[in-house]
């Protein structure tokens, strides 16, 4: 009889990566994968713990899964990801659910982890850092579990950013490109699956090659992808602006398959704030290259995140802020209240700020925000913009779907009228009518 495994993938879309190259392995094994978590043999949850709230996310996650040693079938429960690397001494002890742990850089550990827990065995493989993947090719099998028609492309692990505030290089080690030859064969693989829209994701992905080949080699890589017929859009996250370089810029302006877009966290705009993170920009580095990319591609839009809160972040620091956002007129903005993470310099720092107050001045720009958003969104009114549908509303002839200015899951949407049937996937060039704070209303040209 086939084991049965369910997964379930916490996080950001970088770990949901990891995840589908562990079910990729699974199933080149024989292991059967399902869905139904009360039905399976083994559960495995790849966690995150980047901030307060995800940690939790984590361990409520573990904690219902080992009520199903209980209910269900589940005979052993596999963490994988952050949390069992951050926590490997505590783990077991503190959370007697979990039978094996698999580290950041372990996921090809995760049929031998089944075959254990299995045997009632407890494990714990948490590896180093020293590698993206022992097999590259592992990436080329993964299973999907996006929508089928855009899949996300991690060109790299780890980060050598030593922000005062972030976790990450303690649990993913330091910045580690993929090999352009691998990632290729990868992009190939997925168009060949019926991938139209490949996302390149990576703690910072401006930097890429730059570990291998001795300086950033991201506008290389990104005309490689262009060449591969079946993709027809490319969007890029998560670049810091600092490594943002005037190669990148000119290739993604000349290229019309990659999208007029950029996700480029700043986390704050006043100097003093950035420097308490261990940040490598100014408020001016970031306006600069805020005018460089509009300059080449004046329809671009710059998405960022933004922390409110940091330690000692006066009124007159937050007050800088709030007139920075307003200056700049960011496209799309997430806007994250600090949390003190234990082990990091920021934790240490005095002048922590009430979580009351923090709350506070996350409104004050989420409302700034709103109001730019609201005014870009109003300008597409009358437009004819090229969008992707994302399936159907119950209501009759209206379909969810997404511009070059929508990221999946994270951005907003345009909602499209048509009396022609529209399929998950389909391009459909829509007139825009009607706009909201976040949203688009049109119908199909």
């Amino acid at each position: 009889m086939k084991t049965n495994v369910a997964f379930i993938s916490l996080g950001c879309d970088k770990n949901l990566v990891d995840s589908e190259v562990m079910l990729g392995i699974c199933r080149r094994e024989g292991i059967n994968i399902i869905q139904e978590e009360d039905k399976a043999d083994v559960i495995v949850i790849n966690t995150c713990c980047f901030i307060k709230d995800a940690l939790e996310e984590s361990i409520e996650t573990i904690l219902e899964a080992g009520k199903l040693k209980e209910t269900g079938n589940c005979k052993g429960i596999i963490i994988a990801g952050c949390l069992g690397q951050r926590y490997e001494k505590e783990i077991f002890d503190e959370l007697p659910e979990v039978d094996a742990v698999l580290g950041t850089t372990e996921y090809e550990s995760i049929v031998e982890a089944v075959k254990a827990v299995l045997e009632g065995k407890k494990i714990k493989t948490l590896g180093d850092f020293d590698k993206v993947m022992k097999d590259e090719s592992n990436s080329v099998n993964r299973v999907l579990t996006t929508a089928g028609h855009y899949a996300y492309l991690k060109i790299a692990e780890g980060c050598d950013s030593r922000c005062t505030y972030c976790v990450i290089p303690s649990l993913r080690g330091g910045y580690r490109s993929r090999t352009m030859e691998s990632l290729v064969d990868e992009a190939v693989q997925l168009a060949q699956q019926g991938i139209k829209e490949l996302i390149l994701v990576a703690q910072d992905t401006s930097v890429y090659g730059k570990d291998l080949y001795g300086e950033s080699r991201l506008h290389e890589l990104l005309q490689k992808l262009c060449a591969i017929e079946a993709i027809e859009w490319i969007r890029i996250l998560y670049c810091y602006p600092e490594n943002i370089t005037d190669e990148t810029i000119k290739v993604m302006a000349e290229n019309e398959k990659i999208l007029k877009y950029i996700d480029m966290p700043v986390q704050h705009g006043n100097d003093a704030v950035l420097k308490r993170m261990g940040r490598r920009s100014t408020s001016k580095l970031i306006k600069n290259k805020v005018n460089k990319l509009r300059k080449a591609m004046p329809d671009i839009a710059i998405r960022t995140s933004i922390i409110v809160g940091f330690p000692q972040e006066t009124g007159e620091e937050f007050g800088s802020l709030a007139e920075f956002v307003e200056d700049i007129k960011f496209d799309r903005l997430g806007v994250f209240t600090y949390s003190q993470e234990e082990g990091t310099p920021a934790a240490r720092m005095d002048g922590q700020i009430s979580e009351e107050m923090k709350n506070e001045r996350k409104d004050i720009i989420m409302d700034i925000q709103r109001n730019i958003s609201a005014e870009k969104c109003q300008s597409f009114v009358g437009k004819e913009l090229r969008v992707i549908i994302e399936g159907k509303l119950p209501d009759d002839n209206i379909y969810c779907a997404r511009s070059y200015r929508d990221a999946p899951e994270i951005d907003g949407l345009v909602f499209v009228e048509s009396s022609e049937e529209l399929l998950t996937g389909d391009f459909a060039d829509v007139i825009i009518s009607s706009a909201s704070d976040y949203d688009l209303y049109g119908s199909v040209k």
